[in-house]
């Protein structure tokens, strides 16, 4: 339909006057998504019981405020005393239960008065969160990444130490231990440590501790586990073995003279695609009790040139050859092997996500136990937000060669620019508790869409 010139434009006003009054807005209806969400996990009762054990009976219970700190991060805020920009908002207050909401101080005490106990409980509960999902899905492979991810501090925090920082050099910081799923795009659990450490300190144990509970609720399931080269070595790859699991794992070649002198003296490259190539062998390390398969690759990477650039002639690209070697046991050809351990990097973009969305990257207070309840603050909000989306639909794909997650997944500040971020008033007509939104029909839809589908999964 054609409108007309005058049906379109209009003329241009003065700026309206400002008022301020109480009234029921909010500017986040899409809260009531949430709401949903919690309902069906009993996320409340559950985070309650996380903290019963300490003494005392708070007005802001330590689970309130664990919520309070996931529905700020969901709203994208950052700092704690950014609360007061919501403060007044009444589904704020519906959605948590509460007439009025802490203040900074209130927050940070409570924070502070929770104990080690308190986040090995939330650590379990929020562990358990992603294996129920992975229950339901009963997946055939299933497949688990470990790294590590540096979390600046400026302050003085207690457990933090200045350690390897690329981007922010001297700083303090810790190095939490991570385990994500590969096919849900979650935080499986973490392993909190400062920042002068090492990849592999306490690796060994925190990985038993994430194969045994996933083992416990797939018992029928491959599991897969894709490592970089920081945690190579014999006894990994020993305890790998004896318990059935496959991986590969990034071997730091340029330590071991026996394979620099292979890849040295190979004539003869097994071709993959135009720029990749590779030969294999089953190795045994002299300080090693067995061989392992070692699948050596060898990429051809166009060189950038150091000299002055003449725009106006020809120069003819340089290429170099870049290797990689990989030990695995699995028994798939080695471009399967190469793709599969590729397939990693999408745990980067995940950290990356953890860090600019959900602010795991901040270091709010003093105290290590507060920041490892922030930590897991935002670990929630991350899981929380794939939750939600794997609520609405089946999987999407199925096992991929790099293990792409099950669901294509929409980040959370998309979720949150298109249905959480919007204004709406409530009022009681005829006595009944109604939220008003604007009348955008995709903006409808969607809200329509994404509630009925969490109502019917409770």
């Amino acid at each position: 339909m054609k409108y007309s010139r005058s049906a379109t434009h209009q003329r241009l006003h003065k700026i309206p006057a400002l008022r301020f009054e109480t009234q029921t807005l909010t500017s986040y209806s899409g809260l009531v998504l949430l709401q949903a969400l919690w309902g069906r996990l009993r996320l409340k009762d559950r985070l309650r019981v996380c903290f019963d054990h300490l003494p005392g009976q708070p007005i802001f219970g330590p689970h309130v405020i664990i919520l309070l700190l996931v529905v700020h991060l969901m709203l994208g805020y950052r700092e704690l005393r950014d609360s007061r920009y919501y403060r007044d908002d009444p589904l704020v207050h519906r959605l948590l239960g509460l007439r009025r909401l802490p203040d900074v101080g209130t927050i940070s005490r409570a924070l502070a008065q929770a104990d080690a106990r308190s986040v090995a409980k939330l650590r379990a509960l929020s562990r358990q969160l992603v294996l129920e999902r992975l229950q339901a899905l009963q997946p055939a492979r299933l497949t688990l990444d470990f790294d590590g991810s540096v979390l600046s501090t400026q302050r003085a925090a207690e457990g933090s130490a200045v350690g390897y920082n690329k981007k922010k050099k001297g700083a303090r910081s810790y190095y939490p231990l991570f385990c994500t799923v590969a096919q849900t795009g979650q935080i499986l659990d973490f392993a909190h440590r400062p920042g002068n450490v090492h990849d592999s300190r306490e690796a060994a144990a925190f990985m038993r501790s994430c194969l045994e509970a996933v083992q416990a609720v797939l018992p029928a399931a491959t599991l897969e586990v894709r490592l970089d080269s920081a945690f190579f070595s014999e006894a990994l790859v020993t305890f790998l073995e004896d318990r059935g699991v496959e991986f590969t794992i990034s071997v730091p070649f340029e330590r071991f003279v026996e394979l620099k002198n292979l890849i040295e003296r190979r004539a003869r490259w097994r071709r993959i695609s135009a720029t990749l190539g590779y030969f294999e062998t089953r190795w045994h390390p002299q300080s090693w009790a067995s061989a392992a398969r070692f699948v050596f690759i060898r990429q051809l990477v166009a060189q950038r040139s150091k000299e002055p650039v003449q725009l106006d002639l020809f120069i003819p690209q340089a290429a170099g050859v870049e290797f990689k070697v990989i030990v695995t046991n699995k028994v798939v050809g080695p471009a399967t092997v190469l793709a599969f351990h590729n397939g990693r990097g999408a745990q980067e973009t995940l950290f990356g996500q953890l860090k600019s969305q959900c602010h795991v990257d901040y270091v709010p207070m003093r105290r290590l136990i507060a920041n490892q309840l922030f930590l897991l603050a935002g670990i929630l909000t991350h899981n929380l937000g794939r939750e939600w989306q794997m609520t609405l639909t089946g999987p999407a794909r199925a096992t991929t060669p790099k293990r792409a997650p099950y669901w294509v997944f929409h980040e959370l500040q998309t979720l949150r620019r298109t249905l959480l971020l919007r204004a709406g008033r409530l009022t009681r007509p005829k006595g009944e508790l109604t939220l008003t939104v604007s009348a955008n029909q995709a903006v409808r839809e969607e809200l329509q869409q994404h509630l009925a589908a969490l109502s019917a999964a409770a």
